[in-house]
């Protein structure tokens, strides 16, 4: 290395080095202040969600009352379940059924509802609150209102019938009737949600692709079948995810209108997992059923969305 005027000159072609970093301050505080920032988050989920579902995975192979200790007895209340406990299968018929009536209900009324509300006319908005106000109204209220309708002595429905000279049938005393009862419940109820999803839906498909099809001589039913639902397939798709979710675990309508009854006719999966729980006092078996019941939605779930790439459109 050669010297110019007492200072050192590297020769020509020498590669340059970069000159070594600076170490900022505070890099270990900053290492760590995202970590700081979203602790409470992961401590959250750590303690309320993944301790209870490792607790109820231990409580589902035990026998546990809550007053003793768990006493640890394998697969055997999952045994118990679909060999020795006639009630749950009727349970999960139950559930089935509810299942299977309320949502087609409830996606086709909301997918007209949508349609209706997505015209420009006067007052649209207030009939969307309408549509909307009974899914985020208090299930308890709802239960009441219902019952004092549906009420065989007495009732509104039946009172309603009776100025016309029907006669009107026992519908929460029914066997035969009472969970149908409370799928019309459900289906008023629930309505909402999706409605609101398929709107959001239709307001995203293009005017131009309308305005081309009525160029082309397509009348509106054409238009409907052929672009509308099309393109609506994913909010579809998103609502029966939902739908089967929440349909499973119904509740609060059932445990104001009917508790399970007549006999055990509306008597559905999570009523029966409350009742072993908190009335039989045998919360291991509880666990177990949970369990069942995640496997369950999984199942339904996963088939879902393997079958969505044979109808489910993303244009």
């Amino acid at each position: 290395m050669a010297t110019l005027n007492g200072a050192r000159v590297q020769p020509p072609g020498t590669p340059v080095s970069a000159p070594a970093p600076r170490r900022r301050r505070g890099s270990r505080w900053l290492r760590y202040e995202g970590l700081l920032y979203i602790a409470p988050v992961i401590l959250g989920i750590v303690a309320f969600q993944l301790i209870p579902i490792m607790v109820s995975m231990y409580l589902s192979l035990a026998d546990w009352n809550a007053l003793s200790a768990p006493r640890f007895v394998g697969l055997q209340n999952f045994q118990e379940l679909f060999t020795n406990d006639p009630l749950y299968l009727e349970t999960l018929r139950n559930t089935l059924l509810f299942t299977f009536g309320a949502i087609p209900a409830t996606t086709v009324l909301a997918f007209l509802l949508a349609l209706l509300c997505n015209r420009k006319v006067p007052g649209v908005p207030l009939f969307r609150a309408a549509y909307f106000a009974p899914f985020i109204t208090n299930v308890v209220a709802i239960g009441y209102i219902w019952y004092w309708i549906f009420k065989p002595d007495g009732g509104a429905l039946n009172g309603l019938l009776g100025t016309v000279g029907i006669q009107g049938p026992a519908w929460l005393a029914d066997s035969r009737l009472a969970l149908l009862s409370v799928i019309i419940v459900s289906v008023w109820q629930g309505t909402g949600y999706p409605m609101v999803i398929f709107l959001a839906g239709l307001q995203g498909i293009p005017a131009d692709l309308y305005e081309s099809a009525s160029i082309d001589g397509a009348s509106k039913r054409q238009q409907l079948f052929k672009i509308t639902i099309p393109l609506m397939t994913p909010s579809v798709f998103f609502v029966l995810i939902t739908q089967f979710i929440t349909s499973f675990q119904v509740f609060g309508v059932i445990y104001i209108m009917t508790s399970g009854g007549p006999g055990h006719s509306t008597s559905v999966y999570i009523y029966y997992l409350y009742q072993v729980a908190f009335s039989f006092g045998r919360f291991g078996y509880a666990a177990a059923m949970a369990w069942v019941l995640f496997v369950i939605l999984g199942v339904i779930t996963y088939l879902q969305w393997k079958l969505q790439k044979r109808w489910v459109f993303y244009g």
